[in-house]
């Protein structure tokens, strides 16, 4: 980064598994995380909060205004995916579904972000991922159209 160059830009990332199927065990979800924030901060970004659902996940960085945020998320699902299916976490394919949320935040906020992602299964115990998700799309005016979010599970039954 060149000198005098100064930033501030924290993003939550959110992504699901493909058919939001709950993959993701209490067994492991902690090794999974580990790995994620190796991945992140190996690019030089760094983790502030990671945790999750069965079926998704939510990291908040810190991000510096050299990263692609596209191309950091591709990376962390591409080596993800793989981690998981190389130690045989799941029968058959892993795979996260396609796309993913992403949402900035001031740094007065970062508390309130951070207890709210480490807080996610207490969190989810009153809100399924598509209340909270389309919660977020709507907090943030975001316009979206219904056929290019996730494959909601409820959908898929």
């Amino acid at each position: 980064m060149s000198t005098g160059t100064c930033s501030q830009i924290y993003i939550q990332v959110v992504f699901a598994v493909s058919g939001r199927q709950n993959l993701i065990l209490r067994t492991w979800e902690n090794d999974l995380y580990k790995y994620i924030t190796g991945i992140v901060q190996n690019k030089e970004q760094k983790m502030l909060a990671i945790n999750g659902m069965p079926d998704h996940i939510h990291f908040l960085i810190g991000m510096r205004p050299t990263c692609c945020l596209s191309d950091l998320v591709r990376e962390v699902k591409k080596a993800s995916n793989k981690w998981i299916n190389e130690h045989g976490h799941v029968k058959g394919k892993f795979e996260w579904q396609s796309g993913f949320g992403a949402f900035s935040y001031s740094h007065s906020a970062l508390d309130k972000v951070i207890v709210y992602i480490m807080n996610q299964k207490d969190h989810h115990r009153k809100k399924t991922f598509k209340e909270e998700y389309i919660e977020f799309l709507n907090k943030y005016k975001i316009e979206f159209k219904d056929e290019y979010l996730f494959d909601w599970l409820d959908e898929l039954e």
